[in-house]
């Protein structure tokens, strides 16, 4: 199954009022990252054991680890979760920088190191989010 196809499975396979959320989301990440690498992680491990909830994710870095070695990964990521949806921007070195630049400006979210996590997209203001999503696909750029 293509990537897409499991993108539209994964969103389809939600309760309504996230699935549209997520769609709405989903499209609005494409239009900001148009040129953008498509991934789709089921959340299982190399064991096939589930470690994660399913994640989208869009663009690509290489993490670089501490022995050297590197991994292709997303720039940023959505998932849902029990409460709601969690956007995760991958690769800003400055854990404390997304919950200071934008967490009190993007409305209803829990903003941790690398994730922003919101029950409604109405709750929060997508410009901020917008400008989050644009900084740290620039910061996992350079």
């Amino acid at each position: 199954m293509s990537t897409k196809d499991q993108i539209k499975n994964y969103i389809e396979s939600q309760p309504e009022s996230k699935r549209n959320d997520m769609q709405q989301l989903h499209k609005f990440i494409l239009q900001l990252l148009p040129r953008t690498t498509l991934w789709f992680l089921d959340g299982r491990n190399n064991e096939n054991k589930i470690v994660t909830n399913p994640n989208i994710g869009y663009g690509k870095y290489s993490i670089k680890y501490a022995d050297g070695s590197t991994k292709d990964f997303y720039q940023v990521g959505m998932s849902a979760n029990t409460s709601g949806i969690s956007v995760y921007i991958m690769g800003i070195k400055d854990k404390t920088f997304l919950a200071n630049a934008y967490g009190k400006k993007i409305g209803k979210a829990s903003v941790t190191g690398y994730c922003i996590k919101f029950k409604h997209l109405k709750d929060i203001n997508m410009e901020v989010l917008a400008d989050a999503i644009k900084y740290g696909v620039e910061a996992s750029t350079t």
